[in-house]
């Protein structure tokens, strides 16, 4: 196992070496410059959309607003609680003000990736609407790029399995084995039976339920960190002058080389904000390509708010109430401290059923992502066995508790492969983007 650990953690320090970050975030300034900054411009717009009626001439499989929180179910989950403690941890507090910028440039990114999806999406042999990097890549790009689709498709198939499956089922099983004393295959169980209920719906079925659960579950967490971040708004100051000064911190670390302490928060800030958001991964437009809507801007510019919400707010929340409360540790304990430090009696439980509701609408988004690009590289006959094998997979995810590391590194990985050809795609397509939003925009 530790040979295994020591592979993955060398694929990692590749997949998210210098060139892939400085690809991420070259993508994301070069699409909102692009766009003249309109991503963050048109913030009171897209909640509008938001709240707007539906179209009934739109064609499509969910309505726009379902198609948001679809995505952010995959979004918001396990990155915002763990993943935040995690880039503290590993890159020091300085690492909330790179997420911060990932943040920002990552809606020019999602808006992007929806745009995309809508305008080059297909139908399927049932009639449903599909689409996403593959499709843009093949029908924007053309016949000679089909490879690039193709290798996305391959690489968010198996990625699938850790970001959207493993790592959700296994910080559940050490959530309520610390919590509740219950055991991780016994969680497993659990949620693979709850989600196998869900999943065989399809689309529709885990839309459904993620527009119903993912406002909910986001505001008892958002309200519990806002309770404690007001109940400490004096050291509200204090902690942004913190991240400031440590994200531009260029003292080595212990054995390090000067400016090291700078590197290691923007390489944990940017990578684990994009484990949180996605933008820029390929993965939500796939389901905003099943979006109600004849209009491709319209659902970018509702798509956006995903990443808006994930990293800008209940990121930055987590991230100020472990630094409040000065919590040590590393993931999904030093949150839960946190959160027992400014509500000592249900500090722990608040966290406890944050983690096991968003990982669990994490499963069921990932389970749809995971299964549109097993279907473009094996075909329709890969449904059945692709779900089967998710379900089996839960129960791993929970079961290897004691391998957490090694789980965190794997989907690290995954997740740094599958943006390749995805974020490639967004840069040559980007003159397409463009021009629909300013013909867009210009006749709003």
């Amino acid at each position: 196992m530790e040979a295994l650990t020591n592979i993955f953690t060398t694929l990692d320090s590749i997949a998210w070496g210098p060139y892939m970050l400085a690809l991420i975030g070259f993508t994301g300034l070069y699409l909102i410059i692009g766009l003249k900054f309109m991503p963050l411009i048109k913030i009171p717009y897209a909640v509008k959309l938001l709240s707007a009626k539906p179209n009934e001439a739109d064609k499509g499989e969910i309505s726009s607003r379902t198609a948001l929180f679809t995505a952010m179910s995959a979004t918001v989950g396990v990155g915002n609680i763990a993943g935040v403690a995690t880039a503290i941890a590993l890159g020091g507090p300085g690492a909330i003000f790179w997420m911060w910028m990932m943040g920002f440039i990552g809606m020019a990114t999602k808006f992007g990736e929806a745009v995309l999806a809508v305008k080059y999406r297909e139908t399927d042999s049932s009639g449903s609407f599909v689409g996403g990097p593959m499709y843009y890549i093949k029908n924007g790009l053309g016949k000679n790029w089909g490879w690039l689709g193709f290798i996305f498709a391959l690489f968010g198939t198996v990625a699938a399995f850790g970001i959207g499956n493993m790592v959700q089922s296994n910080t559940v099983a050490i959530q309520l084995q610390d919590a509740l004393d219950i055991q991780p295959l016994v969680t497993g169980l659990i949620l693979a039976v709850i989600s196998g209920v869900v999943i065989i719906g399809g689309v529709k079925r885990i839309g459904l339920l993620a527009s119903s659960l993912v406002p909910i579950m986001a505001s008892i967490y958002l309200i519990s960190a806002l309770i404690i971040v007001v109940m400490n708004i004096n050291m509200v100051p204090e902690v942004f002058n913190i991240i400031i000064e440590n994200a531009f911190d260029t003292t080595s670390v212990a054995g390090g080389f000067a400016g090291s302490a700078m590197a290691l928060a923007m390489q944990y800030g940017i990578s684990r904000g994009v484990f949180s958001n996605e933008a820029g991964l390929g993965s939500a437009p796939i389901a905003h390509a099943a979006a109600k809507t004849n209009n491709p801007v319209k659902q970018g510019t509702i798509a956006m708010l995903g990443t808006f919400f994930d990293t800008i707010i209940i990121c930055s929340l987590t991230a100020l109430v472990i630094l409040i409360s000065g919590a040590s540790g590393q993931g999904v304990d030093m949150t839960s401290a946190a959160f027992s430090f400014g509500l000592p009696q249900y500090g722990q439980s608040i966290v406890t059923i944050s983690i096991v509701l968003f990982a669990f609408t994490t499963i069921l988004g990932w389970s749809y992502y995971g299964e549109r690009c097993s279907v473009y590289v094996f075909g329709q006959k890969s449904i059945k066995p692709y779900r089967l094998l998710w379900i089996v997979f839960i129960i791993i995810g929970a079961w290897a508790s004691s391998n957490v590391k090694l789980v965190w590194t794997v989907a690290s990985v995954m997740n740094g492969f599958m943006a390749i050809p995805n974020l490639i795609a967004l840069i040559l397509l980007s003159p397409v983007i463009f021009k629909l939003s300013k013909e867009y925009y210009i006749r709003k």
